[in-house]
C-alpha cells in the first residue's frame, strides 16, 4: 500500500466518521454517499493533492456535493 493509499484510507475511516455522526447516517449510507462521489474521486486523484486536506476539509467538500444535488433535484 502507497503512502497515497494509506492517507486515503484513513481520510475516507474520519469523513465516514462524520457523516454518520453530523448527518444522522447509517454506515452503508455513509459510504454509499462518499464513495458515489465527485469529492472521493477527487481525493483518489493524486494529481489534485486532495489528499494533503484535512478530513474537516474534505468532509465539507463533501457535504457542499450533496448540498448542491440535493438543490439540483429538488
Amino acid at each position: 500500500m502507497s503512502e497515497i493509499d494509506y492517507m486515503n484510507e484513513c481520510m475516507a475511516r474520519d469523513v465516514l466518521t462524520m457523516l454518520v455522526e453530523k448527518k444522522n447516517l447509517s454506515i452503508a449510507e455513509a459510504m454509499d454517499v462518499f464513495y458515489n462521489s465527485k469529492t472521493f474521486e477527487n481525493l483518489n486523484n493524486a494529481e489534485t493533492g486532495l489528499y494533503f486536506q484535512s478530513p474537516v476539509y474534505i468532509y465539507d467538500v463533501l457535504n457542499k456535493e450533496i448540498e448542491t444535488k440535493r438543490n439540483t433535484i429538488e
